[in-house]
């Protein structure tokens, strides 16, 4: 029933050992989480997880505790005030005209701030006290995550040996403690810590907390009756003698969850399992903790373990990478597997804090919610080209079972056909107001059009393309359609326009009448890609359509319209970027929307280039660590792999804590930024992955672009099996400075337009691969680089040597 000592000391070793990097290494042990102590603040925590089951291991108090947490615990009561007459864009937009915008912020800003709820809630800890009868048991010598295969491995001062894991496809945490075995028949018995679940403080001080939604208000305030924990015994036909701990706890409106751990003493090993249920008012029966658990008892901890084992081994396989930066490969393979603990199938989609909520009797930074203006979408940028755009299927499927309560909101507050998402919503897809211009942004669904986009370039799926990306992009296309009107110059305009963050919540952040540079470049890659997805499944009048209500958009404002087209974006006509902001909101045509033409020398090249130096130049004071990482992936853009480099450098050194997590504040008080708080999020741990990811290859404006933005010391490095647009697979290495290797292999039948660095090679073409034109030569900033055009069928490869 147990993983041998034996099998235990092999992963604390692996934690330990460093192993030269191979040719398309998988995460090696120097890429792990190893502690010489446990960590002592929640947001410090060993992570796992399985995209349902969350928990945190860190010490607090004397005893080895895990935060133990479900992705769906949430409290749903409606945001006050949100169910106003008044709540519309239209009634907005009247009070912008006429300069009173006090009451909008009191309607529908502040009541985020002054309110508990909506909000997502933490599960339970479950603590192991490392003192048994007054004596202490030991204290923690060594602790380590190895992320190869999801296990955590405590080791005490006294020979103690702990391990803790999470299903990855069931619902289900595990945990083991054991004495190493010395083959010595007279040994003293040596105690084992005790067993306690502890629930949330939903009971205390339900006073309003001045830090308010950055750092978390209390629990308490949420108003819940405390639930209880209820211990029993049951001897077990093959385990003996088991002991269970049960809490149930009621929430809003008939919400109810349940946390049970079943464990027992088996040959001296104390090994044990939990699981968390939950349960909203008329939703279809699933199995309780308690159903859960009984289960997972039949299988047992070390059949368990080598299910995680085998899941753990799927998942590196699909990708990996190997750089000469001990730094940026170490944190790409933490964030990469911090992936893998969030993104299921089914299960909800990533929220700000994941399935890690708060440990802290408080409720988490931001309420935990579903922030829309980059957060979930940077969450799944490194998806795709990490080979797992199958797991970012889950984003897709909860926007679309949120799609009922999404046109209400649409209709309610738009008054249009289409469809649109709040830009902060709950677990149900209900809107939660805040700061309104982007909470209720007539963008919102467009940005999230970009990743149906993105799932259909990548997998090349015609099922897909019809049945999900082609009905969201032509109700979203529908909805920008009848909220925007044409002016009398016949260009088709936006009432309100606003771009997160700038002017935060104050009425400047509007813009009536015309459109700011990120809602122009949301509608017009809404516009271009609803025409492309029509024009695809052979809807040639809906194509022309679309086309049509494209071309009546403006174009984008850039300073000094004299000088055109060697400026930079504006924010909005009228409004340079002249003050350091943490939200590049003004570059989402650069990325990730990549509207912009890369051909070095051209006008839009200048833009972008000319954009980035404006960003350099005003600073980074207003900075927080997700800006550090999406400049990486702005530099990755135009070549630019020094200044990528050094933007991903600042971010794993910075803006993350000990146990890899994004912190907003820079934490090292370098100036970085000015903003020195640690509220934790994970936007900016995925935006880094994906910042790495451009620099090593990019498939943007139909050309699969190999190394596009490689810094000049990088002699040795390369990646296998990341997929590119068009459901390409490829592999590349380069030595000593050189391109050695690529291989790309077609899912999909297509037209590979591929741009590799350096001089002209002669491809081999095999399983029905051929060129269609000879090699051509193109000037870039990093060098010549080589464009080949090649007819792939479906299965073909081609490899370059």
């Amino acid at each position: 029933m147990s993983v041998s000592n034996a099998t235990l000391m092999r992963h604390i070793l692996i934690c330990f050992l460093v192993w030269p990097a191979l040719s398309g290494a998988q995460p090696r042990p120097e890429h792990n989480l190893v502690f010489s102590n446990l960590p002592t603040r929640w947001d410090e925590g060993f992570p796992l997880g399985n995209g349902w089951l969350g928990a945190l291991i860190w010490s607090k108090e004397g005893t080895i505790r895990l935060a133990l947490d479900r992705s769906d615990l949430w409290d749903l009561r409606p945001m006050p005030g949100l169910d106003r007459p008044e709540f519309t864009y239209k009634w907005v937009a009247e009070q912008v005209t006429k300069k009173e915008y006090g009451i909008v912020q009191q309607y529908f800003d502040a009541p985020y701030e002054q309110q508990p709820g909506p909000t997502k809630i933490p599960g339970a800890a479950l603590e192991f006290p490392l003192i048994s009868d007054k004596l202490p048991i030991g204290t923690p010598k060594t602790a380590a995550l190895d992320i190869r295969t999801g296990l955590v491995a405590v080791i005490l001062d006294n020979g103690l040996q702990m391990q803790f894991f999470i299903h990855p496809e069931r619902q289900e945490g595990w945990f083991r403690l054991d004495y190493p075995k010395s083959g010595s028949p007279d040994n003293p018995i040596r105690p084992l810590p005790r067993v306690r679940l502890l629930p949330p403080a939903y009971a205390g001080n339900r006073s309003a907390d001045p830090a308010g939604s950055v750092e978390g208000d209390n629990l308490a305030r949420l108003g819940y009756q405390q639930g209880t924990v209820r211990e029993y015994s049951v001897e077990e036909q093959g385990n003996g003698q088991m002991h269970y701990l049960e809490y149930n706890q009621s929430g809003w409106g008939g919400f109810e969850y349940q946390v049970v751990v079943a464990y027992g003493v088996n040959t001296g090993a104390l090994e044990g399992v939990w699981s968390i249920s939950s349960r909203f008012p008329g939703e279809k029966s699933q199995p309780t903790a308690s159903k859960t658990v009984q289960r997972a008892l039949r299988r047992g901890f070390e059949r368990s373990f080598r299910e995680a084992e085998n899941w753990w081994a799927w998942y590196w396989a699909r990708s990996s990478v190997y750089i000469p930066d001990t730094l940026l490969e170490r944190q790409y393979y933490r964030e990469m597997y911090k992936f893998g603990c969030l993104a299921r199938i089914g299960a909800p989609m990533i929220s700000l804090q994941g399935v890690w909520t708060a440990d802290n009797g408080r409720l988490p930074p931001w309420k935990g919610d579903f922030h829309h203006d980059l957060n979930t979408q940077m969450s799944y940028w490194p998806a795709y080209t990490a080979n797992h755009s199958d797991l970012a299927l889950a984003y897709l499927q909860h926007l679309e079972r949120n799609t009922g309560a999404h046109r209400r909101f649409t209709q309610q507050y738009f008054g249009t056909n289409g469809l649109c998402v709040p830009g902060v919503e709950t677990l149900a897809g209900e809107p939660m107001g805040g700061w309104i211009q982007y909470a209720c942004s007539p963008t919102t669904s467009a940005w999230l059009a970009h990743h149906f986009y993105l799932q259909w370039q990548f997998s090349r799926d015609r099922r897909f393309l019809k049945r999900h990306a082609w009905p969201w992009l032509k109700a979203v296309a529908l909805h920008l359609e009848q909220l925007t009107c044409l002016n009398a110059a016949g260009v088709r305009v936006l009432p309100l326009s606003s771009s997160p963050e700038f002017f935060d919540n104050s009425m400047s952040a509007w813009f009536p009448n015309t459109w700011t540079t990120y809602d122009l470049a949301l509608a017009r890659f809404v516009f271009e890609a609803t025409q492309e997805v029509a024009t695809a499944l052979e809807k040639n009048e809906e194509a022309a359509r679309w086309k049509t209500i494209g071309r009546q958009l403006p174009g984008f404002s850039v300073e000094d319209p004299d000088k055109y087209p060697f400026s930079p974006l504006k924010i909005a006509p009228g409004l340079a970027y002249r003050a350091s902001h943490r939200h590049f909101s003004h570059l989402l045509p650069i990325y990730p929307l990549a509207l912009f033409d890369r051909t070095p020398e051209k006008p839009e090249w200048q833009i972008m280039r000319s954009s980035l130096e404006l960003l350099d130049s005003v600073g980074t004071s207003g900075w927080t660590g997700y800006s550090f990482a999406w400049l990486a992936c702005l530099r990755a853009q135009v070549s630019d792999g020094d200044g990528a480099r050094e933007a991903l450098h600042i971010f794993a050194t910075a803006f993350v804590s000990p146990n890899s997590f994004h912190l907003n504040g820079d934490q090292l008080g370098r100036g970085y930024s000015s903003l020195r708080y640690r509220p934790f999020t994970l936007e900016g741990n995925f935006a880094f992955a994906a910042g790495l990811q451009e620099m090593l290859l990019q498939s943007h404006g139909g050309v699969v672009a190999v190394f596009p933005a490689i810094p000049a010391e990088w002699l040795d490095l390369g990646f296998k099996q990341f997929r590119a647009a068009g459901a390409y697979l490829v592999d590349a290495e380069i030595r000593q400075g050189r391109l050695q290797f690529v291989r790309v292999h077609a899912e999909k039948a297509g037209i590979l337009n591929l741009e590799l660095p350096g001089s002209v090679l002669v491809p081999v073409c095999k399983n029905g691969s051929r060129m269609l034109a000879a090699p051509d030569q193109r000037r870039a900033i990093t060098g010549n680089r080589i464009l080949y055009r090649i007819k792939m069928a479906k299965g073909s490869v081609v490899e370059f040597k």
